[in-house]
């Protein structure tokens, strides 16, 4: 199992999260807010952490940790036939490095290009 940390509340990122448990059926994922403190603790997760991007975390051995593009391409790893679409996206030429500026922007502009959201419409 997996933990994905998300913003939750960032409407991308609950829709990001939301897609990903139809995906995943529960089968490989939990999904834990960055707002939640006492979780993130648990594995030395700071919220300063968080600022730089979605995290992975692997129970089994909770010091192998994904973070921001990174993350993005485990999880898509982790699926059903996702080896083969990270594996494709990674050999074509120059893709890596522009996924990472566009997640970078993302990222820092979450808020203003896709909103916040509050308690009542961000439960996953």
């Amino acid at each position: 199992m997996y933990s994905v940390i998300y913003d939750a509340t960032c409407n991308l990122c609950v829709t990001f999260v939301r897609l990903l448990k139809q995906l995943d059926g529960g089968a490989r994922f939990t999904y834990v807010p960055m707002q939640d403190e006492a979780a993130l603790g648990q594995w030395g997760i700071t919220a300063a952490d968080c600022e730089q991007g979605m995290i992975l975390v692997d129970h089994e051995t909770p010091t192998q940790r994904w973070q921001g593009t990174a993350a993005a391409e485990e999880i898509g790893r982790l699926l059903p036939m996702g080896e083969a679409v990270v594996a494709a996206y990674r050999a074509l030429p120059g893709m890596k490095p522009l996924g990472d500026r566009v997640y970078d922007y993302v990222r820092d502009n979450r808020y203003t290009l896709f909103g916040r959201c509050d308690a009542d419409n961000c439960r996953i």
